[in-house]
């Protein structure tokens, strides 16, 4: 029997997103929450680009010895 991806990571369900929300409010303030958004919101924009960067490093490393070893079959 598979189990459902969220249930095997233990990803909160239902009523729990509910219950973690109250929590942050009352940890940080109604008045905090924009600030922490924006700030969350810009790191993970700065991931993405540096997942991307990543993505083309390596894209571009494999096509480069790609492009060796087809030289080396050649000679």
């Amino acid at each position: 029997m598979l189990i459902p991806i969220p249930f095997a990571l233990g990803l909160p369900q239902g009523s729990e997103w509910f219950w973690i929300v109250l929590v942050i409010i009352l940890l940080f303030g109604a008045k905090k929450l924009p600030e922490l958004a924006r700030s969350i919101g810009r790191s993970l924009g700065e991931f993405s680009r540096a997942k991307d960067e990543f993505e083309k490093e390596v894209k571009h490393a494999v096509e480069e010895g790609d492009k060796k070893d087809s030289s080396k079959k050649t000679s």
